[in-house]
C-alpha cells in the first residue's frame, strides 16, 4: 500500500467558558470549536511504529517518542489487536504550546490515518475512546469540523453547518503551557463558575447573527493568560484595531489569538500590515469551519 496523508488543521476556540472545576482537579468547560484549512501535514507507510518530524517547528515539538501521535497509535493498538501500525512523517507548522491543538489535531490525524490503513469506520466508537486516552482535545479533532464541546473535552454536540468565517490567526512566538493558565485561575476543586451562560449556537446561522452571538461569549482564560504573556493583550488590540475586524479573542489558553472579518479581503489586508510590522510573529489568514 502506497503512504496515507492526511492534514492536522488549526483548532481555534471561538468561545471558552471555564464553567467550574471538578473534584479530580479537572477542569469542565464549554467551547464553540472551529477549525482552519490550513495546518499540519502527516503521513503514514505501513511498517513498524515511529514517528519522523520535519518542518519549521519540529524542533519546538519535542521528543518523538513522547509526541501525541505515538501516543494516539498505542492507545489504538491496546484496543484492536492486530492492528497495522506504520511510520508517520509529520511536517510541523502550526506553532506549539499555542492554544490551536496542534499537538491534538495531530494525534486525531494519526488515528484517522491508522482508520484508513485497517478499514476502520471513522464512526468507530474505539476510535473515540483512543482520542479521549490520548487527551482532552483530541475527540473534537477527529471530525475537525465546528462542533460545541464541553465537559474536559468528551462530550461532543452535533457537528454544526456555520457560514465560513475569513479571519486572521496571529501567534507572538511566546509558548504558553495550559496549566499555568489554570493554576493562575485558582478555581477550587468542586466549585462552579457562575462567569454566566454559553450563547446559544446554532446551525444555518448567518454570519451576522453568529458574530452577535460570539461577542456574547467570551474566553475566560484570557485574563489570566494576559498576565502570564503580556504580550498577548498587544496582539489584541492590534487585531481589534484592524480595519474590518469584528471580533478579537484569544484562543484556548493562548498565546494565539484571532480576529474573524467580513472578507477575506479586509484579512488580507490586516494580514500584510501586522506580518510587516511584526515579522517575527507568526501570521496566518485562514478561512473557519
Amino acid at each position: 500500500m502506497s503512504q496515507l496523508t492526511d492534514r492536522a488543521p488549526a483548532k481555534i476556540n471561538l468561545t471558552l467558558h471555564v464553567v467550574g472545576r471538578r473534584a479530580d482537579g479537572y477542569h469542565e468547560l464549554e467551547s464553540l470549536v472551529a477549525f482552519s484549512r490550513t495546518g499540519d501535514q502527516l503521513a503514514l507507510a505501513p511498517g513498524a511504529l515511529q514517528l519522523r518530524v520535519t518542518g519549521p517547528t519540529a524542533q519546538a515539538a519535542g521528543d518523538p517518542e513522547k509526541n501525541l501521535v505515538i501516543k494516539a497509535a498505542r492507545q489504538l493498538a491496546e484496543r484492536i489487536a492486530g492492528l497495522r501500525l506504520g511510520t508517520f512523517t509529520l511536517v510541523k507548522t502550526l506553532p506549539v504550546a499555542a492554544g490551536i491543538g496542534g499537538g491534538s489535531s495531530d494525534a486525531a490525524a494519526a488515528l484517522r490515518l491508522l482508520a484508513r490503513l485497517n478499514d476502520l469506520a471513522l464512526d468507530d466508537p474505539r476510535l473515540f475512546e483512543a482520542a479521549r486516552a490520548t487527551g482532552a482535545d483530541v475527540p473534537v479533532c477527529l471530525a475537525a469540523k465546528a462542533r460545541m464541546m464541553s465537559g474536559i473535552g468528551e462530550k461532543l454536540g452535533p457537528l454544526l453547518d456555520l457560514p465560513p468565517l475569513p479571519a486572521l490567526i496571529v501567534n507572538p512566538r511566546r509558548p504558553l503551557e495550559t496549566k499555568p493558565v489554570f493554576e493562575f485561575m485558582r478555581i477550587a476543586p468542586g466549585s462552579e463558575t457562575h462567569f454566566g451562560r454559553h450563547p446559544e449556537i446554532a446551525s444555518g446561522m448567518p454570519y451576522d447573527a453568529l458574530i452577535a452571538a460570539l461577542r456574547k461569549g467570551r474566553n475566560d482564560m484570557e485574563d489570566a493568560a494576559s498576565v502570564l504573556a503580556p504580550i498577548i493583550a498587544k496582539v489584541l488590540a492590534i487585531l481589534t484595531a484592524a480595519p474590518g475586524c469584528r471580533l478579537a479573542r484569544m484562543s484556548g489558553s493562548g498565546a494565539t489569538c484571532f480576529a474573524l472579518f467580513d472578507n477575506c479581503r479586509a484579512v488580507g489586508r490586516a494580514r500584510k500590515a501586522i506580518a510587516e510590522a511584526h515579522p517575527d510573529w507568526w501570521v496566518k489568514a485562514a478561512l473557519l469551519n
